[in-house]
């Protein structure tokens, strides 16, 4: 292996780390953590492990995010995609990619705006500004990154 396959091997790895991080994260939260948060009666306390488990898992993702665009300014850099009948894909997933990003500051600052209403008392402004976050939101994220996951497979050859 050369040293600059290693390099690629590297950034390809980080590049689908990240993107799992973020897509299996969304799926872990829409599918598992949300649920069970269902099963909380006090809306007081369901709203606050909410909260909470939001920030978390911001605090994990902005760095998978992060992560995800520079490993792929570098892939789209380093391999020559541009004028070959893949570059189409790579469009296609620098838009996604680009969607999921807005719709994520848009979950951000809605979470932010819960969280200002919650410690104010304004509970059903709260759970009004979180609502969507879990109806549309994450699972439109959840189904945009699963077809740029596909798209990067096909890049890839596979």
């Amino acid at each position: 292996m050369t040293e600059s396959t290693s390099f690629l091997s590297i950034i390809v790895f980080l590049h689908v780390l990240s993107a799992v991080l973020w897509v299996g994260g969304m799926i872990a939260i829409r599918f598992a953590v949300h649920y069970s948060i269902q099963n909380i009666a006090e809306p007081k306390i369901k709203i606050a492990r909410t909260l909470e488990y939001l920030k978390r898992f911001f605090n994990m993702v902005i760095p998978a995010i992060i992560l995800l665009l520079v490993t792929a300014i570098i892939l789209i850099l380093t391999l020559g995609f541009k004028g070959t009948p893949l570059y189409s894909f790579v469009i296609v997933k620098e838009v996604i990619w680009t969607i999921m990003t807005i719709v994520f500051i848009t979950i951000y600052i809605k979470r932010n705006e819960a969280e200002k209403a919650f410690i104010s008392g304004d509970f059903l402004g709260a759970k009004t500004r979180l609502a969507p976050i879990a109806k549309y939101f994450i699972p439109l994220n959840i189904t945009l990154g699963i077809i740029a996951i596909y798209f990067g497979i096909t890049l890839r050859g596979f």
